[in-house]
């Protein structure tokens, strides 16, 4: 009996590896779990990371020839705006925005001057933008933005030359930050700001020292 018995157990029970059917379905659950892996692994890998403008470390100011006598600085008292930068790419995107009312020159009259209708026009025009179309790498370091600067409603290609790019994790914040120093020349009659020109200079560099803080 006992002889009997073990056979017929022996008929009824088959290894898991005897089924054709199970062996592919697993082997192709398997395959498939792998391939979502590698793609969710590939995508977090080479995602851009976030970065807020830090206002309280970011510096614009722009330069010209006033009556050939003295190269002229005044700046913007407040520029925010977002990062996007994928290093491993060497991809990215810049959004930079620049509060009119908040130039400053040194002078309470001259800023009243420059937020008017004659030049900024603030009260109509309250940001200067730019706004990113390419970033240029030289290896690790970002080395030219390509993009369009509006201001007073009025665009222009413009290119930011970028020195001293760096990126690093900032104890202070407990974040990743990065920072820059980037530089275009512009004409300023360009944009509806040529009043008193050629005896106060059409070409004007505009200069930004840019810190940004990594979102999570």
């Amino acid at each position: 009996m006992m002889a009997i018995a073990a056979a017929n157990l022996s008929k009824t029970m088959k290894p898991f590896s005897s089924s054709p059917n199970a062996v592919t379905r697993t082997a192709n659950l398997l395959l498939r779990a792998s391939l979502l892996l590698l793609a969710l692994g590939g995508n977090a890998a080479s995602a851009a990371e976030r970065y807020q403008i830090d206002s309280e470390h970011t510096f614009t100011y722009f330069e010209y020839s006033h009556w050939g006598l003295s190269m002229q600085r005044n700046r913007f008292d407040t520029t925010t705006g977002t990062i996007e930068l994928d290093r491993d790419n060497q991809s990215g995107s810049i959004e930079i925005d620049i509060d009119t009312a908040s130039v400053s020159t040194g002078s309470d009259g001259f800023n009243q001057i420059m937020r008017s209708g004659e030049f900024f026009d603030s009260a109509n025009h309250p940001k200067i933008s730019f706004k990113s179309s390419a970033l240029h790498f030289e290896g690790p370091q970002l080395t030219q933005v390509d993009g369009d600067l509006t201001i007073k409603g009025i665009s222009h290609p413009v290119t930011l030359q970028i020195s001293n790019f760096n990126c690093r994790f900032m104890l202070i914040y407990g974040k990743q930050a990065c920072g820059a120093n980037g530089s275009a020349s512009i004409l300023r009659s360009d944009y509806k700001l040529g009043r008193y020109v050629p005896f106060v200079s059409d070409a004007v560099t505009l200069h930004i020292s840019v810190e940004a803080i990594k979102e999570y």
